[in-house]
């Protein structure tokens, strides 16, 4: 039985005459097995040395016989190898005006949230330190200055920004980047066939490499360090969520707070009523998506901008131009020398200046990195120290204006067209924000760490644009919580703070982690950037934390509700799926059952779903007992969230024969990035699947074909050479240590052989059409397709077991089942037809 189960894993194994695998003859009579080349003898002669009538024949490659069994590769792995050799990648350099507009482009996207800064940083600051000398000035505007250049210019445009997973940036594409070159993802379904994926881009171990090997293998050998990098990077992403709370509610109230001193008798009450019904209407609107104005956001981001810096510039000619001092950083010294104390607490709101810097990074995949550095370098930065030097230039003269300093800055003849500009600068940040957050949700989802909930897609060109109901009225009813309690920009301000410093803290720590294990960065370097840049935000997240009960506690508070859900979700997740592989039926059963499976097999395609990489699901066995018939072609389907942006269409699905062939049972591994979006008719998905599957039945028996010839001449190779050898009085072991189908065209993953390679092969082989058991499997699987498809589904409840401490039966019987039984269902989710669906129900004991 065991010789059976080898041949049938292996009756799907393909050739590699484009891969770097080989067919060894295993021993046994009739027998051969797939070899992975990394047991290929490194001392073997390369395939020059092969003698004249081996290579002309194409078969002198296969002379070698390893002395220890081989192990067997699986046929996922051979075949993702094909497919990533034969895909050719070219980097389309932009052109210069390109690069441009696309620099334009980013202010309204990225830069929003940081170019509203300068409405309400001073106010904030000066609530804490009174205006008393020029030293608190020049001191304050020292510390913006400064803040500014060192940690969005000198951190994210020069370090973080090349940071970037495949074009994609954020906490979530940091974590992706890591999960490549370490297995810490706490999901135990990664694959060797996923490293052939052509944006994986995974280095080779060499010696060079060996302190990030000792840190690789670290990581993945101690599950506490596991859990700490998923808490960082939810951590992170919980903050990132809180933003999208707070952005909206400081923006919106900070603009509209100007008509307090230009409209008699509109006080805190108007301003509050306002702001909530701008809110309202802003995320009202989101349904229909931004396609339709989003051209609008960089000309009016780019006339903010031009504002900011034109109006510094005046109150800098007219007022006192000697601000410019405060480009001595001794001034800081000063600042805190004098105020101590309150200096301290200032620093809450000298951080206001750098909101926004995280999107720098986080948006990155709607452009480049170019476009981004520009931007911000020559216009954003100049700008925004022009603001702010304006400003204090305009406090020197009347340092009582500290409350409202933006709009009193303002020329009166400028007031109402710089109050709209302003206006729709916050909304546009705002939007931007609360965009941010679904496109983070979404990316949490695809890795397993956030309830599935309904996505909708508002543009047919850019699917990026989601919407998520939801979150939608989730963060609409928090903002309008924020805002009329806390009524006043300063109290929020110090909530938002806290939000802020801790994504940089995290970031921080990730690509200190990358420089260490990816980039194979100088240590004493990697170790100057947590030191220096980790140092200035610790300390602005002691002076924030210092305003907890001043309003910094409720960052926290959403962090911490967020984080629970995420966690939670993935320690389900990951039990769920332990007791999926430990429940999953073995192959002598199914090899006993026979091909009728124990039951009547009727015309059409069953796709059951599960979450197995590999192996027959339990769920299988509950649709045999619980069906009177099963359907003639049946395909284990296992959608499945790799750690890469996008996973091109071709390399979409990967296939492998479960069983004999006249079982007729396949599994499908459809893969997908955490940027790729599921938004595809069943009818176009059910259409992929199957020409996917008759294409690996065409390449499998025409393989199968070459295999059979090639062990024919193979066999007869041995045998002459055994003679030849013989006479020769050696053995002839070591001669056999030859690299199978060695070329040095191989070494580059961009590269496939030539398919004139197999034309040494007799035309008989390449006929695979011929073969009358693939036209009469070809014709089977037409006749099921023909009948329909039916998505088999199950319906399954987690629960811990009895022998399970408290705490796990707290979190898994209670929390996640409450979670479960309210997010999206698999049918929804999954995007299947509900006529076409059974359902069985199925009980995980974890």
């Amino acid at each position: 039985m065991e010789g059976d189960e080898d041949r049938i894993a292996e009756s799907s194994a393909r050739l590699v005459g484009r891969s770097n695998h080989s067919i060894v003859d295993g021993g046994s009579v009739g027998e051969s097995r797939w070899v992975d080349g990394s047991e290929v003898d490194s001392e073997s002669p390369p395939w020059s040395l092969l003698d004249e009538n081996d290579r002309r024949h194409g078969y002198g490659s296969m002379r070698r016989r390893l002395v220890k069994k081989p192990n067997r590769v699986n046929p996922f792995d051979v075949e993702a190898m094909e497919i990533a050799g034969a895909r050719h990648h070219h980097s389309k350099d932009l052109s210069v005006w390109q690069t441009l507009a696309m620099a334009f482009q980013t202010l309204g996207v990225v830069y929003g949230d940081l170019g509203t800064s300068p409405l309400y940083v001073f106010t904030d600051v000066f609530s804490k330190v009174p205006i008393e000398s020029e030293v608190d000035i020049l001191g304050a505007l020292s510390l913006v200055i400064y803040t500014i250049s060192l940690i969005p210019l000198a951190k994210y445009v020069f370090v973080v920004l090349k940071a970037n997973d495949n074009g994609e940036g954020g906490t979530f594409a940091l974590s992706s980047l890591i999960c490549r070159y370490a297995k810490v993802n706490m999901l135990p379904n990664r694959q060797p066939a996923d490293e052939n994926i052509s944006s994986f881009k995974l280095k080779l171990p060499t010696p060079e490499l060996e302190r990030a090997l000792k840190i690789k293998e670290t990581l993945e050998k101690r599950s506490s360090l596991k859990t700490l990098l998923l808490l960082l990077v939810l951590t992170g992403t919980s903050m990132v969520i809180g933003d999208g709370i707070l952005t909206p509610a400081m923006s919106v109230m900070s603009a509209v707070s100007g008509l307090q001193g230009e409209i008699s008798g509109f006080g805190t009450n108007a301003v509050v009523v306002v702001s909530i019904i701008i809110l309202v209407g802003l995320f009202s609107i989101q349904q229909f998506g931004t396609g339709k104005v989003g051209f609008l956001f960089a000309p009016v981001l780019g006339l903010w901008f031009v504002s900011l810096g034109s109006i510094g510039i005046y109150n800098l000619v007219k007022h006192d131009i000697s601000v410019i001092k405060a480009l001595n950083p001794a001034y800081i010294y000063f600042f805190f020398k004098k105020n101590s104390g309150a200096a301290w607490s200032a620093l809450g709101g000298c951080v206001l200046c750098i909101t926004g810097a995280e999107a720098m990074f986080a948006d990155l995949g709607h452009f480049s990195v170019e476009p981004i550095q520009i931007a911000f370098t020559c216009v954003v930065f100049p700008c925004l120290l022009l603001a702010y030097m304006g400003q204090a230039s305009y406090l020197m003269k009347y340092p009582d204006s500290a409350s409202r300093i933006f709009y009193d800055s303002v020329p009166e003849s400028l007031f109402w067209p710089v109050f709209v500009i302003a206006t729709l600068a916050a909304m546009i940040a705002s939007q931007a924000m609360i965009s941010a957050t679904f496109s983070c949700v979404k990316q949490a989802m695809s890795l397993g760490c956030f309830p599935r909930l309904k996505i909708v897609h508002t543009s047919r060109k850019l699917m990026g644009q989601i919407y998520i109901p939801v979150i939608n009225y989730f963060l609409m009813i928090m903002c309008i919580v924020v805002v009329s309690i806390f009524r006043r920009t300063t109290d929020i301000a110090n909530a938002y703070g806290i939000a802020e410093v801790g994504v940089m803290i995290v970031s921080t720590t990730l690509v200190t982690l990358v420089m260490l294990l990816i980039w194979q960065t100088n240590f004493f370097l990697a170790l100057c950037f947590p030191l220096v840049f980790g140092s200035v935000e610790l300390v602005y997240l002691s002076a924030v934390l210092s305003k907890i009960k001043e309003g910094g506690w409720l960052p926290l508070v959403f962090a911490t509700f967020f984080l629970c859900v995420m966690y939670t979700w993935n320690y389900g997740s990951v039990l769920k799926y332990q007791s999926e592989v430990r429940e999953k039926i073995s192959m002598d059963f199914m090899l006993e059952l026979g091909s009728t499976l124990g039951t009547v097999r009727v015309p059409g395609i069953g796709l059951l779903y599960n979450e197995l990489v590999q192996g027959i699901p339990s769920i299988f066995g509950q649709f045999l007992l619980s069906l009177p018939a099963i359907h003639s072609t049946i395909v284990f389907v296992c959608i499945k969230y790799v750690p890469v942006p996008v996973v091109p269409q071709e390399e979409r699905f990967l296939f492998r024969r479960v069983c004999p062939k006249d079982y007729h049972i396949f599994q499908c591994v459809a893969r997908y990035g955490y940027k790729d979006v599921r938004k595809v008719d069943h009818h176009v998905f059910e259409q992929l699947l199957v020409e996917s599957l008759e294409k690996f039945l065409r390449r499998e028996a025409q393989d199968l074909a070459m295999e059979s010839n090639l062990n024919e001449h193979f066999d007869d190779s041995v045998s002459e050479r055994s003679r030849d050898s013989g006479a020769a009085g050696g053995d002839g072991t070591e001669e056999l240590r030859v690299p199978l189908m060695h070329d040095h065209r191989l070494e580059d993953p961009g590269t496939s052989i030539p398919e004139d390679t197999s034309s040494a092969l007799p035309a008989s082989v390449m006929s695979s059409d011929e073969d009358p058991g693939l036209e009469y499997e070809l014709s089977a699987l037409r006749e099921a397709m023909d009948s329909g498809f039916t998505y088999l589904l199950a319906h399954g409840d987690v629960r811990a077991k009895k022998n399970s401490i408290f705490f796990k039966k707290l979190v898994i019987n209670y929390f996640y089942a409450f979670l479960r039984n309210n997010c999206r269902a698999g049918a929804a989710n999954m995007s299947v037809p509900h006529m076409n669906i059974m359902q069985v129900a199925m009980t995980y004991m974890v």
